[in-house]
């Protein structure tokens, strides 16, 4: 297999300024990493907070993120966000964050959170921007930390991916809910369920991943272009201007046999331009359009909102060119908010990107929903694909017009040096093999959605390996419980926690979904229709 099958070129990425790729002058990729998924919040800050506290003097950490609360807790008591990086500080670890100033807190976002996390890390004697440096109507989603140790290189890591530093977002895999709660629609209850997934990188790519922080810290824009909040924030004794950060150690050396490719998404920003994305930035779309067109059996996707039939066309197309193939997703059963507006445009855009991935693929395409084994709905926030068990991306993006096109987004597309060696050993008849990583990583959520145990032994053969047996399965799991509720929960409960994604409360609203004007003026994405023609990828 060549990894330009699969992978994006230099070229290919569509950005000329870009420096992620110039720095090794080479291919647009780096090869020997070894990248673990930590899926459920809870493992992922479990381990970020044994890193965190191992570091010392002169080591660095990097962060990014859209929302964070420093009082959410890492693992118990005394591990509070915002207590720990500023330990870090206090130690002598140079500490630098940017988190998205956003919106006032009673549109629901999180300026009060991410100023009052911002504060604690600089009382410590670290850095935290609230960076508004995004195009009108967007934000910064990009949620990932990097750990250096000069000197002791072994330990760099990356850890990229889906998951905020903030309430909500450490559940496990009972699927109990984080006890530090945002509220979101109330068919989640008081303590919402929540799935989410995050990477370790080690390797090379850790330093990708670095120069990506640089380039957005070392952006010379003012931090917000909003004269009212620049006076606040001197007011409040805010920093305006970043620091300069130390010079970039060498890449950590090879550890595994995992290819990485770090994909962005960034707009073209009209006033201040990214001076290293200009035109800005496609090469997740673009990563995904590349590998969709090689796919041929098995799509795997969990994704948070799965509309936008403009994004959604390139998986219907891959459709309806390979009659072979078939598409799982998994996505959240319930909008995540109440209230009419969010409500009518949530099912605006999935139902209109389902109409078209059905139309294209037919009984080939099944979308699920998940649920708790009390009953209550999960929160679907993970951001993955799996494409034919070669490509694997997980990352902040998701399946919609602005994480492809509007917002800054950050991802990890993989691909394994390692064959998996179990049978179907070439799910897709590409000739490429199933690979370890990306096998895995579908196995591992797939054997959780169906409340499966221990996985085989690597010499015996899994089911689930094959493209038709886990779309099969994942069907007559969802099924037995769909079946189960629907006659009044007598009886043991199935095993599993699929159900049939159905939209809500269809009638309501059937005759506004059928008028095309009602889809032509309401956006899911939340952003004016004018914005939304001119992002193209």
């Amino acid at each position: 297999m060549e990894l330009t099958d699969w992978l994006l070129t230099a070229t290919e990425r569509g950005n000329p300024a870009v420096r992620l790729d110039d720095r090794r002058g080479e291919a647009a990729w780096t090869r020997g990493n070894d990248v673990r998924p930590l899926v459920h919040g809870a493992t992922y800050f479990s381990e970020l907070l044994g890193a965190l506290r191992a570091q010392r003097a002169g080591d660095l950490c990097l962060f990014t993120d859209w929302r964070g609360d420093p009082d959410e807790l890492l693992d118990g008591e005394g591990t509070e966000v915002g207590e720990v990086l500023g330990e870090a500080a206090r130690r002598g670890v140079i500490v630098k964050g940017l988190v998205w100033r956003s919106h006032l807190d009673r549109l629901r976002f999180s300026e009060t959170e991410n100023r009052h996390l911002g504060t604690e890390i600089e009382a410590a004697g670290g850095e935290c921007l609230l960076d508004m440096r995004v195009r009108p109507g967007g934000s910064h989603h990009q949620k990932y930390v990097v750990l250096r140790h000069p000197g002791r290189p072994e330990r760099d890591v990356a850890f990229v991916g889906c998951t905020d530093l903030c309430h909500s977002r450490r559940d496990d895999a009972s699927h109990r809910g984080d006890p530090q709660a945002l509220p979101i629609a109330a068919a989640y209850g008081p303590r919402p369920p929540w799935h989410d997934i995050q990477l370790a990188v080690r390797g090379p790519a850790v330093g990708d991943v670095e120069a990506c922080f640089r380039e957005r810290w070392d952006d010379p824009a003012p931090l917000t272009r909003s004269p009212l909040t620049r006076l606040r924030a001197l007011l409040h004794h805010e920093d305006t201007e970043a620091a300069a950060l130390p010079p970039q150690l060498p890449d950590p050396p090879p550890c595994g046999t995992h290819t990485v490719q770090v994909l962005r998404t960034y707009p073209r920003r009209l006033v201040h331009g990214y001076d290293f994305a200009p035109d800005g930035e496609r090469s997740i779309a673009r990563g995904y359009l590349k590998a969709l067109r090689r796919a041929r059996a098995l799509i795997y996707l969990e994704d948070q909102y799965l509309w936008s039939t403009h994004v959604v066309r390139s998986f219907a197309e891959a459709l309806a060119a390979q009659p072979e193939l078939r598409l799982i997703a998994v996505v959240p059963s319930h909008p995540e908010q109440d209230g009419r507006l969010s409500w009518a445009a949530n099912l605006v855009g999935r139902i209109a990107a389902l109409e078209g991935l059905r139309a294209a693929g037919g009984d080939r395409v099944a979308v699920y929903g998940l649920e708790n084994h009390s009953g209550t709905p999960v929160y679907v926030h993970a951001k993955v694909c799996v494409i034919d068990d070669v490509w694997a991306v997980v990352g902040s993006d998701n399946v919609n017009l602005r994480s492809w096109t509007h917002d800054s987004e950050l991802s990890c597309a993989v691909v394994d040096e390692a064959h998996d060696g179990r049978e179907p050993d070439d799910p897709g008849g590409t000739g490429d093999g199933a690979r370890r990583y990306a096998r895995e990583l579908r196995l591992a959520l797939a054997r959780e959605h169906l409340d499966l145990g221990a996985p085989p032994a690597k010499d015996a053969p899994d089911p689930l390996c094959d493209p038709a047996g886990v779309f099969r399965a994942f069907a007559e799991s969802a099924a037995a419980l769909d079946d189960w509720h629907a006659g009044g929960c007598r009886g043991p409960r199935p095993a599993g926690r699929l159900r049939a994604y159905r939209a809500p409360e269809l009638n309501r609203v059937a005759a506004v979904l059928s008028t095309p004007a009602y889809r032509f003026l309401v956006d899911p994405d939340g952003r004016p229709l004018g914005l939304r023609r001119r992002n193209a990828y």
